[in-house]
């Protein structure tokens, strides 16, 4: 691929003033250096930007042909973008904008950093286990998609709970009446099913979650298995529920309905700039207390 061939999928939080801003100046950098900018319509009108090529959004292929995926925004924002890059692999480079962040390789004083390692190809990707969830009624398929941190099913009516039987591979494991359950990633450990008490996992671990939210029941607890695992929730008759995917995706599942959760065969790539351990990034996003942390013959963490 020679430098005039190179294209860059740009994808921002169009509600953030800041993110257009900076775009404006990623885009202007990696036209200067030969790259093509694409952007959906609506990214590239919130940033008044005419010298960029459209990508229709809804297209499951819209980053086909393009390097890398450069995001600003937050996580919300992250999730978007593997939603458009899912089917045609491509690696998202998330330059948080937002709050926590969690997905996102580097912060907003780090934009120079990474407009010149998009340029210089300085990145390594890995790979992130994601979801196929299917929504059966009977034997016929009436929903299907995917999660890279988690699908949550969860009950439609705020006065009365969710009643509903989990499975894990082919076998019944309890009744739960409850606000819904997560079955999230290791990746979206640390999003909804960590509030919901789940455990943290780390992203090179390959496991399947299963998190109840409120349950009331005897055996509630978080549930890791492995990634060749199918976890399912059925809807018994009377229970209404709605499902949704990365909080961005959602269907109405009825009762009746059953719900099967396993690992899809398409990974989310995630680009690194560096190699930083996950502890790392866990105590920086949270701001954990490790002042007094000496290790093995350090000095104490300040």
């Amino acid at each position: 691929m020679t430098v005039a061939d190179r294209a860059v999928l740009l994808i921002i939080n169009q509600r953030r003033a800041e993110a257009t801003a900076v775009a404006r100046d990623v885009i202007d950098e990696l036209r200067q250096a030969g790259i093509d900018v694409r952007m959906s319509h609506s990214d590239a009108e919130a940033t008044d930007h005419r010298d960029v090529s459209i990508v229709d959004e809804s297209d499951p292929m819209a980053a086909a042909g393009c390097e890398l995926a450069v995001v600003l925004g937050g996580d919300g924002t992250i999730l978007r973008a593997a939603e458009m890059v899912h089917a045609s692999a491509v690696p998202v480079l998330g330059v948080n904008l937002g709050h926590v962040g969690f997905l996102a390789e580097a912060e907003r004083n780090d934009v120079a950093t990474v407009v010149s390692a998009v340029v210089q190809r300085r990145w390594t990707v890995e790979e992130r286990l994601t979801l196929d969830v299917r929504v059966y009624r009977g034997d016929d398929t009436e929903f299907e998609t995917f999660a890279l941190n988690e699908v949550s099913i969860e009950k439609t009516a705020r006065e009365r709970m969710l009643d509903l039987i989990v499975e894990v591979d082919g076998r019944p494991l309890s009744r739960w009446g409850c606000d819904g359950v997560i079955c999230a990633t290791p990746t979206g450990s640390t999003a909804y099913a960590f509030s919901a008490g789940g455990p943290v996992v780390w992203p090179d671990v390959e496991a399947l979650l299963m998190v109840p939210i409120s349950a009331h029941a005897l055996f509630s607890r978080p549930l890791v298995v492995a990634p060749s695992g199918t976890l399912a929730i059925e809807l018994p008759v009377g229970s209404e529920a709605v499902l949704w995917a990365d909080g961005r995706r959602s269907h109405d599942a009825h009762p009746g309905s059953r719900i099967e959760v396993t690992r899809h065969a398409h990974p989310v790539r995630i680009a690194r700039l560096d190699q930083a351990p996950f502890t790392d990034r866990l105590v920086a996003k949270f701001q954990l207390p490790v002042n007094g942390w000496r290790g093995l013959g350090g000095e104490a963490a300040g």
